[in-house]
């Protein structure tokens, strides 16, 4: 609580008692009574009369978002189902093992190596790979989104994903991802990864555009917390009409 210093402007209309309270990043004293209701009225108008910092740069996740999920546990579990091997013992080593593929730190190989080929299995290497490759989908819907925003020419468009290199490799390829994609910030590339704010910070500093600038969609509400710490907007994808409105809500043109 608090009231004018002796001698205010303010001081003859009455004897104030003020609060303090936040609004955005300002601290505002907003007095209890109704002369100061109205410049905390006209404060606020002014406020939103304010430009809003004009997005120039899209940065998407791919699985989940554009394609499905490259390697998760439902394919790990098909997986395991189709090839007959013990899931249990499987995801044991894959868990230990995939932080290190998914950063680039190891290869396809030497993750199949600590996983499932240590010992002598009734398939083979090839046909497991293949299966792997397999489980990559597109989602027509939210690929039309990103494909209608590259194609106005305003945007720069880049990923922000976390991807071991031999499936990321495969899926730009298999789904033409460079149409749409100017770069690609991969955690198998930054030897980083989501949700922590290197791979965010790497983007940012790479491309050299200002965070506010910025807007990056992923279908996991944990890996926005970052960037929008960084100063990024941020939107959490749940499907492609709802991806479409957000966009346009944050001015982008798609």
């Amino acid at each position: 609580m608090g009231r004018f210093p002796s001698g205010s402007v303010f001081e003859p209309v009455c004897a104030l008692q003020i609060e303090p309270f936040e609004l955005g990043h300002l601290r505002v004293f907003l007095a209890r009574n109704d002369y100061h209701y109205w410049l905390y009225k006209a404060f606020r108008r002014d406020l939103r009369s304010r430009p809003v910092p004009q997005i120039t740069t899209l940065f998407w996740d791919i699985g989940g978002v554009i394609l499905t999920n490259g390697w998760d546990r439902n394919s790990r579990r098909l997986a395991s189902d189709t090839f007959k091997f013990d899931w249990e013992e499987f995801q044991d080593r894959h868990e230990l093992s995939f932080p290190a593929f998914d950063n680039g730190q190891i290869t396809l190989n030497e993750y199949l190596d600590r996983t499932l080929f240590y010992r002598p299995r009734a398939f083979s290497r090839e046909d497991f790979t293949a299966f792997m490759f397999a489980q990559s989908k597109e989602y027509p819907g939210t690929r039309a989104v990103l494909s209608a925003a590259a194609r106005t020419g305003k945007y720069f468009i880049g990923s922000i994903n976390n991807e071991p290199l031999e499936l990321n490799q495969f899926r730009i390829e298999a789904f033409h991802l460079r149409q749409d994609f100017l770069v690609f910030f991969s955690s198998c590339y930054v030897h980083a990864r989501k949700p922590e704010d290197h791979i965010f910070r790497v983007a940012l500093e790479v491309t050299q555009r200002p965070a506010e600038q910025c807007l990056f969609i992923d279908d996991r509400a944990l890996n926005l917390d970052s960037p929008r710490r960084l100063g990024m907007n941020v939107i959490h994808h749940q499907d492609a009409a709802q991806l479409r409105t957000e966009l346009r809500n944050h001015g982008v043109e798609v």
